[in-house]
């Protein structure tokens, strides 16, 4: 998930150096939202990961 957050970042700078301001925008909303989901799921992974197994 973070490569595609990655992804859209790279074609949001690329959309806005070449003039496509609201393609740019859309795509780095996109990635921002990418990127939140992605810390929220690692953090989950990480306090349910660490759980004492018996």
């Amino acid at each position: 998930m973070l490569y595609y957050a990655l992804i859209f970042f790279i074609i949001a700078l690329i959309a806005t150096a070449l003039g496509f301001g609201a393609l740019g925008g859309m795509a780095a909303s996109i990635a921002k939202f990418l990127a939140i989901v992605f810390i929220i799921l690692f953090v989950v992974s990480l306090i349910f990961g660490r759980r004492a197994r018996v």
